[in-house]
């Protein structure tokens, strides 16, 4: 059983700052890359950041420049770090990890349970 939580969301103004982490836990063999997915109401989920095993990371244009992603691979976990946060960044964000639990088999998707993000004066 492998377990995703989220912390870090909350109530912020315009042009604050918030950092979610993500934690992985349960059977874990290995994982593969990680990402931020959002979803804002009457919106579908949009992908924010991932970042690959490697270090390698993609963003969504809507973030670039603001938000940084990264990873402690010895903890199992991601981070988004969001500055100059703006009222449209108001959402549901949700961790998602990659994760093979059983050595040669194929990897699983993961989610977290989703944090709340509102940014509102």
């Amino acid at each position: 059983q492998v377990q995703l939580v989220e912390s870090g969301g909350g109530l912020v103004q315009p042009g604050g700052s918030l950092r979610l982490s993500c934690a992985a836990s349960g059977s874990i063999f290995r994982i593969n890359a990680m990402g931020w997915y959002r979803q804002a109401p009457g919106k579908e989920r949009e992908l924010v950041a991932t970042i690959t095993s490697g270090g390698n990371t993609v963003y969504a244009d809507s973030v670039k420049g603001r938000f940084t992603i990264s990873r402690d691979n010895a903890k199992n976990t991601v981070f988004l770090q969001m500055n100059s946060l703006k009222p449209e960044d108001t959402a549901v964000y949700c961790c998602n990890s990659r994760i093979q639990t059983v050595p040669w088999t194929d990897y699983g998707d993961y989610w977290g349970q989703g944090t709340q993000v509102t940014v509102s004066s």
